[in-house]
């Protein structure tokens, strides 16, 4: 793979810690969700971070794809919901919600951008066969 871009984060301990960019541009606390058995707080978590960066890249998809297709996507949004839990092995594992919604498109075209951006969204390929993603096109933000 060519490189066009580089991110580089450290946590500092785990998900009750911080984490920050090499560059200066995110440095903030963690915190465990109560859900996850801690005491919740202000931090953000792993799954919070996941959600945002997965909902962004695929929304910058679907406008990829609609621009080759001179579709107007209008004021489109994309909203990533990731939950964790335990597997049939006890271990943990992911899953991923998108709810995309287009107000410009019809319900068959609004599909077919939607499957077209999970097929080139790099979050997309990275997940492929290894954790549910549910694509959901909604009628009504």
């Amino acid at each position: 793979m060519k490189a066009l871009y580089k991110a580089k984060a450290t946590a500092t301990g785990g998900r009750d810690s911080s984490v920050s960019t090499d560059d200066g541009t995110l440095d903030f606390d963690l915190s465990v969700p109560k859900g996850l058995g801690g005491a919740g707080g202000d931090g953000t978590n792993p799954e919070q971070l996941f959600a945002a960066g997965y909902s962004a890249c695929f929304g910058s998809a679907l406008a990829h794809v609609a621009r080759e297709k001179k579709v107007d996507l209008g004021a489109y949004t994309v909203t990533a919901t990731v939950k964790i839990g335990k597997n049939e092995e006890d271990m943990f594992q992911l899953a991923v919600v998108l709810d995309c919604y287009l107000p410009t498109v019809d319900v068959e075209e609004g599909e077919e951008l939607v499957n077209e951006a999970h097929e080139v969204c790099p979050y997309s390929r990275a997940t492929m066969d290894n954790i549910d993603v549910t694509l959901n096109l909604l009628l009504d933000e």
